[in-house]
């Protein structure tokens, strides 16, 4: 499934920036200094967040779709399998590297999971909120969101580095790059929502027991 490979690889492209160890991504300066705080594990602190931001992106118009509670799951989950996997940069060069590395895997890892029209994920929601009703460029957009997250997890506390400046820098742009490569317009997708496959279930039932009915 399309949805699930974009968010698998969106946790690798999150894990190994968080790996590269010389400042975490924007949202995970906020996500490693609530775990560090609470005890609870990465990948839960992820799926609380989503929670969060699905509840304030459904407030300013975007509504939630299978995929975005996919999104909200899947990524803590598959970041607590994947954090053990992937080592700790030994060296600023190492870590260089590997922050580099995530960050396309991200953008690609997005492309595909808003190209599948599950409904989009919490922080791509803020990300496509902001998008249309600010009209301005998907990566102008993408680097305001990811710089309000890096002010608010700094005040709880979370490392911020080198390697948040050169995330911050680099996301916007190379989720656009991405973007304008796939000819995708993320403004112009129609997401499914919670109702539409609530119907889709609905009818999907009524259609199975109409044919029970006639074989019978």
């Amino acid at each position: 499934m399309t949805a699930v490979s974009g968010l698998f690889l969106f946790s690798v492209g999150i894990v190994l920036t968080i790996k590269a160890n010389i400042g975490y991504p924007p949202w995970d300066v906020f996500h490693v200094g609530v775990a560090t705080t609470t005890g609870l594990s990465l990948g839960a602190v992820v799926i609380i967040t989503g929670l969060a931001i699905i509840i304030i992106v459904a407030v300013l118009g975007e509504k939630p779709g299978p995929g975005t509670i996919l999104n909200m799951i899947l990524i803590g989950i598959f970041i607590d399998i994947l954090f053990p996997l992937i080592p700790m940069a030994e060296n600023q060069i190492t870590g260089t590297m590997m922050l580099i590395a995530g960050i396309p895997v991200i953008a690609v890892g997005s492309y595909l999971f808003l190209k599948s029209a599950f409904g989009v994920g919490p922080r791509d929601g803020l990300m496509v909120v902001l998008t249309r009703r600010t009209k301005l460029p998907v990566g102008l957009c993408r680097c305001a969101v990811e710089l309000f997250a890096t002010a608010i997890g700094w005040i709880f506390g979370g490392m911020v580095g080198v390697g948040t400046v050169i995330f911050v820098i680099l996301i916007g742009p190379c989720i656009q790059m991405v973007f304008k490569a796939f000819k995708f317009d993320v403004t112009a997708v129609k997401h499914e929502t919670l109702r539409d496959t609530y119907a889709s279930i609905k009818a999907a039932i009524f259609i199975s027991c109409s044919r029970l009915k006639r074989r019978n």
